[in-house]
């Protein structure tokens, strides 16, 4: 394993890289800017100008070993991950560093999960995936809500957002990832069926009450990969869902000075065991821009040996999920409540 505080950034020139550097530089790390584009990195903001740069392509496994000499995490921005994740991570693990990324997408997961938990074990690294908004938030509020068990009759997990204006690669991931997406059911992971089932959620304010549909990311394989749940269902509230599909939505705009969006957000997770009901939820602002102090706490703890051990793991398996959740209220703007009041799933 590579001793280092050097955290290469690929995608580093892109919408969340952009974020993603300007945390790592918050709290005291060295990034290193990377991509396949040395335009595109030389453009970057004025105040990551002194930032080493390297400029590497994913097809040649050991260029992107050489890219990764002396670093000692790797954070993957760049999507679609099904193109770039393997290579990247596989290059992580050869070269003794940990790997993260922000993916959303569900095959990504579990490719690195299947391929790299005997690679990185025995190297001595972590590879975690889906260290973000999707994916590893509400694996970390599901594992906090259960508190030590690592089992569950029923788990509901409820992101509500007040739009959805997606990047660029957002609109590309969506276009690529085609596969069909799972939910756990029966205690296994299994295909969401058809139709998509729709209902309504209550989300704390200001969403309020919201028609949802089922759409399950990247959490309902993290969450598989450490915790034993009878029922998984996943839901997205439908507004800002038809704005991600309309083409003529724009891209996030900046509106504050840390270029964040007005984007409002809650993720809310309920917990079923046996009588008891535990109902947590993460309230914050830009889904993009709260991925970097998610996947920079991440690496953070790698880096300083507060993991549990090596391999391919979930967040929640991987940290210790309340406080990793109390770390983001105070780095993140985030907002978690534990609240005892009962599911309103309908």
């Amino acid at each position: 394993m590579t001793t280092s505080d050097h955290v290469l950034v690929y995608g580093a020139s892109g919408h969340t890289g952009r974020f993603v550097v300007d945390e790592l530089l918050r709290r005291g790390l060295v990034p290193v800017l990377a991509g396949r584009s040395a335009e595109r990195l030389g453009a970057g903001p004025t105040r990551h100008a002194g930032l080493e740069r390297r400029v590497f392509g994913i097809d040649d496994a050991d260029l992107v070993g050489a890219a990764l000499t002396g670093v000692g995490a790797v954070i993957n921005c760049a999507g679609p991950f099904i193109d770039t994740a393997l290579p990247l991570a596989r290059a992580a693990v050869r070269s003794g560093a940990h790997y993260l990324d922000v993916t959303a997408e569900q095959p990504v997961v579990q490719a690195l999960y299947r391929e790299l938990e005997d690679p990185a074990r025995e190297a001595g690294v972590a590879v975690v995936p889906a260290m973000a908004f999707y994916g590893g938030l509400a694996d970390l509020l599901v594992t906090a809500a259960l508190d030590g068990s690592e089992e569950a009759d029923e788990v509901d997990v409820a992101i509500g957002l007040d739009r959805w204006w997606p990047t660029a690669g957002t609109r590309i991931t969506g276009e690529r990832n085609t596969a069909t997406r799972l939910v756990i059911r029966g205690g296994a992971l299994t295909a969401l069926e058809e139709p998509t089932p729709t209902s309504t959620w209550s989300y704390p304010a200001p969403l309020g009450t919201q028609s949802v549909v089922q759409l399950p990311f990247s959490e309902v394989i993290t969450i598989a990969r450490h915790l034993r749940v009878g029922e998984l269902r996943s839901h997205l509230n439908t507004a800002p869902l038809h704005e991600l599909r309309d083409s003529s939505t724009p891209p996030p705009t900046a509106t504050d000075e840390r270029g964040r969006s007005d984007q409002q957000f809650v993720v809310e997770v309920v917990v079923r065991t046996g009588t008891e009901t535990r109902r947590l939820h993460a309230a914050g602002r830009d889904i993009y821009a709260v991925s970097a102090p998610i996947v920079a706490e991440g690496a953070a703890r790698l880096l300083a040996g507060r993991h549990r051990g090596a391999g391919a793991g979930a967040p929640g398996e991987v940290f210790d999920a309340a406080d990793v959740l109390t770390a983001l209220e105070r780095h993140a703007d985030l907002t978690v409540t534990t609240t005892s009041r009962a599911a309103s799933r309908s």
